[in-house]
């Protein structure tokens, strides 16, 4: 994003410096997996609130990059609990350097990003992204609990994935709230944009594993059925579909097998699933808007706005 390039500069600058570790292959796999591009969608958010609040002091960067080691370590845990073996385009860390040191490089970044917390001095920092890192893994364990559960309804799917996912986009919002000292109101409206928006990512995500392009998403499509994931497509199917297609995807779940993969996402198409999700995506959406129109007006404002709109036209 135009308007925070030259902060994600100064981001990229702290988090190759604070990858740098003693032990070679630390460095190569976090190095590896950082490399690999993504959004840095969390550190846009951190930089783009800390803009509308007027906050431009350096710990913005830190705070960034924090946010960053914490996502790539549960990137890094996320494959191999799913047994993944592609993200954005290529080999996962697991697939070319193996589990063990996948894990354990996705510890030492969660314990560096604590290192950098107590370097911003700040209690209430500490205590927000030691919450949402415990609420993450919390989201993780309810995920692993629901694997191969066909009975899984919407509202129980979405607090996995405002645990798992969102946590981190709120964490990312409200610290930039904290570090420009806003009011309590104006903190709380900051972290309710942060987790409407991740949870219409996550929603959008999960659309996009029955509606996309393995080539464009960098992803094998039908990868969440393949870890018995009853993501919210397959839960609007379920509901909206003839006894039979909901006995063929409930089958498909609680067995893991992508065997009746086509079925399953003509079913999820046919019953109007993916719409149906969007509309979900499309209603956090607005509600991230309607929080940011609580800041400050500026170009800021604006691209938080705009974010959350161009989130629901992804592809990727």
């Amino acid at each position: 994003m135009a308007l925070v390039a030259r902060d994600l500069a100064q981001v990229d600058e702290v988090i190759a410096k604070r990858l740098s570790s003693g032990v070679p292959l630390v460095s190569q796999v976090a190095q590896y997996i950082i490399s690999a591009g993504g959004k840095r969608l969390r550190p846009v958010i951190l930089l783009l609130t800390s803009g509308a609040l007027g906050y431009q002091e350096a710990h913005k960067y830190s705070m960034a990059a924090v946010v960053e080691f914490i996502h790539t370590a549960t990137l890094l845990h996320d494959d191999v609990v799913d047994e993944s073996t592609l993200r954005r385009g290529r080999p996962t860390a697991n697939e070319n350097f193996g589990n063990p040191a996948s894990v354990l490089v996705g510890d030492f970044l969660y314990s560096r990003a604590f290192q950098m917390m107590v370097d911003a001095g700040s209690m209430r920092i500490m205590q927000v992204l030691a919450d949402a890192t415990n609420v993450i893994a919390e989201g993780e364990v309810l995920q692993l609990m629901n694997m191969n559960n066909a009975s899984l309804d919407e509202e129980a799917y979405l607090h996995v994935i405002r645990s798992k996912t969102a946590k981190l986009f709120e964490a990312s919002s409200r610290l930039a709230a904290i570090l420009a000292k806003a009011s309590p109101e104006l903190e709380e409206a900051c972290a309710n944009y942060g987790q409407a928006l991740g949870t219409a990512f996550q929603v959008i995500d999960d659309v996009l594993d029955y509606e996309g392009n393995a080539t464009e998403m960098g992803k094998n499509l039908g990868d969440d059925l393949r870890e018995g994931k009853a993501t919210l497509p397959l839960i609007l199917a379920m509901q909206r579909g003839t006894l039979a297609q909901r006995e063929l995807i409930q089958k498909a779940i609680e067995t893991g097998s992508v065997d009746q993969l086509s079925s399953v996402i003509a079913i999820v198409r046919e019953t109007g699933a993916l719409e149906g999700s969007r509309k979900v995506a499309m209603a956090e959406a607005q509600r991230a808007v309607d929080a940011a129109q609580h800041l400050p007006y500026g170009e800021y404002k604006e691209a938080l706005v705009a974010l959350a709109s161009q989130l629901l036209e992804r592809r990727t």
